[in-house]
């Protein structure tokens, strides 16, 4: 039989008699999901930006669009997509604290949707960088941004999905960034180049578009990423490494699937003519198994073996062609 406690009352409205139920106090009654969501919010909303970008003309300077950034480290650089900046120079940044402090931009890869700027400040709070390979469908996030203009915004939600890929493009390349993370984080104009972080605080993706009604999609903060954003803090460009080739992936016939311990490789499709591929001897229809003894079994993983330490140095490019294994020797060149 269940068990009723009473509640004990105190004074209403000032009759006497009558008594209110206590009150619990604003501690004990965030639940843990605010509690975390609360957490996370104190600790990174002086790290994210609100930035105005703007370009230089003729006579001063011209809107060009806005968005959000994250403190990277305490001497001025800041973390954003690539396509906040992409049409601007340089602009305004704007933190929770009232400061405001003109910011440069450094470097950007349009490839990742990546970009890293400079301010002339030299007490900010960086945000702690996590790794996104560690994150779960369900766990819980928090994007810290500024939708709609206004500065240090919090929004939350989980992870919906995992291994996304979103197409970008520069020119006549194109790239799939992979392992986007999808959340159903409210994300809105602005946003983008904001923070999307872990229950604990850290930076796991940059958030960079909306791909529909409650979804939300972040390049996620990884090994990769990390590579790419300290080339362009210090170089100023990612450099990568250009094959020449457009392919996709492909079912090994079964023999060579036992004999290789593997299911799948990369078949290609097109050469660029003149290309470092096409200059080895590789053709259309040619299934690669590896590059340099590495397996590829998508153009994910060849496009992750195309770093800059393999520009103008031979690499062995292992295929199968006409019911045999061949190997080819091709240089590949940097990606323009």
């Amino acid at each position: 039989m269940a068990v009723v406690r009473p509640i004990r009352l105190g004074p209403v409205d000032g009759l006497p008699g009558r008594e209110a139920a206590e009150v619990p106090s604003e501690d004990e009654a965030l639940d843990a999901y605010s509690r975390v969501v609360t957490r996370v919010a104190e600790r990174l909303r002086a790290s994210v930006a609100s930035l105005r970008v703007t370009r230089r003309v003729p006579g001063g300077r011209r809107a060009q669009g806005a968005g959000s950034a994250i403190v990277m480290s305490a001497d001025g650089l800041l973390l954003t997509s690539a396509h906040v900046v992409q049409a601007g120079d340089g602009g305004t940044a704007a933190f929770v604290d009232g400061r405001e402090m003109d910011f440069e931009v450094v470097g950007t890869d349009v490839l990742s949707d990546l970009a890293v700027l400079r301010t002339g400040a030299a007490d900010l709070a960086p945000a702690e960088l996590g790794d996104a390979d560690g994150l779960r469908v369900g766990q819980l996030v928090v994007a810290v941004g500024n939708p709609l203009g206004f500065a240090g915004s919090v929004t939350a939600g989980v992870v919906s999905a995992l291994g996304r890929s979103l197409p970008t493009r520069a020119g006549t390349n194109t790239r799939i960034v992979e392992n986007v993370i999808q959340t159903d984080v409210a994300l809105n104009p602005g946003s983008s180049g904001g923070a999307l972080a872990d229950g604990s605080s850290r930076v796991v993706g940059v958030a960079t578009a909306v791909a529909g009604f409650g979804l939300g999609l972040a390049v996620p903060v990884n090994d990769t990423t990390r590579r790419i954003i300290g080339a362009l803090a210090t170089e100023g460009r990612y450099r990568r490494a250009f094959l020449g080739i457009a392919g996709g992936p492909r079912p090994l016939p079964p023999r060579l699937a036992d004999q290789v311990g593997r299911r799948g490789g990369v078949e290609v499709v097109q050469v660029v003519e003149g290309g470092p591929a096409a200059r080895a001897g590789l053709r259309g229809e040619d299934l690669i198994l590896d590059v340099d003894h590495i397996p590829v079994e998508d153009m994910g993983d060849l496009q992750r073996l195309m770093t800059g330490e393999r520009i103008d140095r031979e690499i062995e490019i292992r295929v199968f062609r006409g019911g045999e294994t061949r190997s080819f020797l091709a240089v590949p060149t940097e990606l323009s």
